[in-house]
């Protein structure tokens, strides 16, 4: 489960990311509570265009990021994109504290916040790959997985904590110094260990190039779509767990960050169970779209706050193995030359998507009740699967045979794309 921490690389490169990653989620839980309590009025759109801000860039600027990804060394980009985050924490943790900050404030570094880290997710995605060996690269991607949702564990129920006992301020200030973790663990990186994919070739037409490779790619364009729509509708947690948290259950700031505690207590669970697999499945993905919905409109319907916090975590585990084994699996089936590309393709659609569902279940949540926003989540998963199971049947020839033991078995008889061919599930 853990065997990619005894590469040394790999371990500064985990345990500095871990640090600043608590860091950005005790921001993340602090930037929604401001803007929903101190801000304003409990406005879940004021909420929905902070996240519309920080998230938008990723759709616009991931693809010509993943491009400088490809042509100039990840692990030096890494940390001009970092120092930079760091910077925008401890102004807005400035403004905070000295009572000048307004919501206007709030949109501003949010979509400062969101370019830099449009430039930053490609080359982060890609550089585990210089890390580790390829046999290595699915734990990698999956102990990342962990490190975040455990930051996302412990990340907002200290700055819950820390909201009520020393303000909001505060919790921004000690993000921008979480940013020193991961700047330190870079720079003490073995760099003739790393092993640095072969950079793209200067030039016009790499983006079209990239985008041409995709498209020739049918695997890994239904991974696409099942991530977009998931990724756009059904991760909204922030909108999720602050409306049913003070609309619903009337819950405190504590109670609030505790439910994103909730969550990632899940996702860290999927991490993990994901590490122990050897390789990423096709049908992990496919499954994993369906079980989001299932378990979502669980959590839509419960009745009382423990029984929501307790659906949050089935969420949580889904969520988490479904996503790590899209990642995975896109990773390892692509050239390396290429990685950078893909991956900022994959980011674009998966966080870039935010800003188009985010007004959309925002609406929803004013409009309708957050209950009801919800349900907008889980009818993304299992449309998701809808989807997969018809992309299995019309391009893989998908066929439901029944065995003599009368037990039906789902096979693909024809192998139209790459590493997804063989038996889907048993």
């Amino acid at each position: 489960m853990f065997r990619s921490l005894a590469v040394p690389n790999y371990r500064l490169w985990f345990t500095g990311a871990l640090v600043s990653n608590v860091g950005t989620w005790m921001q993340r839980t602090a930037q929604d509570w401001i803007v929903l309590t101190e801000l304003t009025d409990h406005d879940a759109a004021a909420v929905v265009i902070v996240m519309a801000l920080q998230f938008g860039p990723m759709l616009v600027l991931s693809p010509y990021a993943g491009v400088l990804a490809d042509r100039y060394d990840k692990r030096k980009l890494l940390m001009v994109t970092q120092a930079v985050m760091g910077l925008l924490g401890l102004a807005l943790g400035l403004l905070v504290l000295t009572g000048v900050a307004h919501l206007w404030h709030v949109y501003g570094f949010a979509l400062l916040l969101g370019i830099v880290a449009a430039l930053d997710a490609p080359a982060r995605q890609a550089f585990v790959s210089e890390i580790v060996s390829d046999s290595n690269l699915a734990n990698a991607v999956a102990l990342n997985s962990a490190s975040f949702s455990a930051a996302r564990m412990v990340g907002p129920a200290v700055a819950g904590v820390l909201i009520a006992l020393i303000g909001t301020g505060w919790v921004f200030l000690l993000n921008a110094v979480s940013f020193l973790a991961v700047l330190a663990s870079l720079h003490r990186m073995r760099v003739d260990a790393l092993r640095p994919a072969p950079p793209a070739a200067r030039g016009r037409g790499r983006l079209r190039e990239g985008m041409r490779y995709v498209a020739g790619r049918g695997d890994i364009v239904i991974i696409l779509v099942i991530v977009f729509l998931v990724g756009t509708f059904g991760y909204n947690f922030p909108i999720f767990t602050s409306t049913m948290a003070t609309v619903e259950f009337s819950a405190g700031a504590e109670a609030f960050g505790l439910l994103s505690s909730f969550l990632a207590l899940g996702s860290v669970a999927g991490a993990l169970v994901s590490a122990r697999r050897e390789r990423p499945r096709m049908r992990s993905v496919f499954l994993g779209a369906a079980l989001f919905g299932i378990t979502v409109l669980l959590a839509a319907v419960a009745p009382s706050y423990w029984f929501f916090a307790a659906a949050l975590t089935l969420v949580g585990v889904v969520s988490q193995t479904l996503m790590t084994a899209a990642n995975s699996t896109v990773q390892l089936t692509t050239e390396p030359a290429m990685r950078g590309r893909v991956m900022a393709l994959y980011m674009a659609i998966f966080v870039g998507g935010t800003p188009l569902g985010a007004p959309v279940v925002g609406w929803v949540a004013n409009a309708f009740g957050p209950r009801w926003a919800m349900g907008v989540g889980a009818g993304s998963g299992l449309l998701a699967a809808l989807l997969a199971v018809f992309w299995l049947v019309r391009y893989q020839h998908l066929r439901v045979r029944v065995r003599r033991d009368a037990r039906p078995r789902l096979v693909v008889t024809h192998d139209g794309a790459a590493g997804s061919g063989g038996t889907v599930s048993g």
